[in-house]
């Protein structure tokens, strides 16, 4: 009796997996079996949109591109993008009150959107990479050779803090204007 209960099992497991390719209809809707999947559930397991990666050597215009649709999404949740704050394009502003609420809304409208739209930062400067800080550190090494005095790593260890506790603006300006070079060089050295 032992050897035929393995050999009904497979028949029986055999005959089910047969069935399951079938290709004919159900002709009796009673028969279907409920599940416990939801249109929400369904709907998550379509693919999220990829968020946009900036690059090292993008352009401000590439990167207004990729906030298209960040833009977009701040709108769908009434609240509008900081470029348009202001009226007709000048550079007037708003009274403090229509701003408290402008930014009141996006906040609001960002806590949704920019997991989802916002560029993420570059490769080389993402929280993410575990090669994010040695390429901070080789920036700040680039900088101080370059003769920037005051500069360093934020507490993150991955951002860049120019100007030190002194807030030393020559600092700040000739850092600012050797980064992106000391940025390709420590890009340079990490593909190395």
């Amino acid at each position: 009796m032992r050897r035929s209960h393995p050999l009904l099992v497979t028949v029986v497991a055999l005959a089910a997996l047969s069935a399951c390719g079938s290709s004919e209809p159900a002709a009796d809707k009673s028969s279907e079996v409920a599940t416990l999947t939801s249109p929400a559930a369904q709907a998550s397991t379509a693919p999220k949109p990829e968020r946009p990666r900036e690059r090292l050597d993008g352009t401000p215009e590439e990167f207004e591109a990729m906030l298209g649709p960040y833009n977009k999404c701040l709108k769908e949740h009434g609240a509008l993008p900081k470029s348009e704050w202001f009226p007709d394009g000048t550079s007037k502003k708003p009274d403090p009150e229509k701003i408290a609420a402008l930014a009141d809304k996006a906040e609001a409208a960002d806590r949704i959107c920019n997991p989802q739209y916002y560029p993420l930062p570059p490769w080389e400067k993402d929280p993410a990479n575990p090669e994010a800080r040695d390429f901070a550190r080789d920036v700040v090494k680039c900088l101080k050779e370059k003769g920037v005095k005051y500069v360093g790593t934020d507490v993150n260890g991955v951002d860049i803090a120019l100007g030190g506790e002194q807030n030393h603006m020559p600092s700040v300006r000739k850092g600012l204007d050797l980064m992106p070079e000391c940025e390709r060089q420590a890009a340079a050295q990490l593909k190395k």
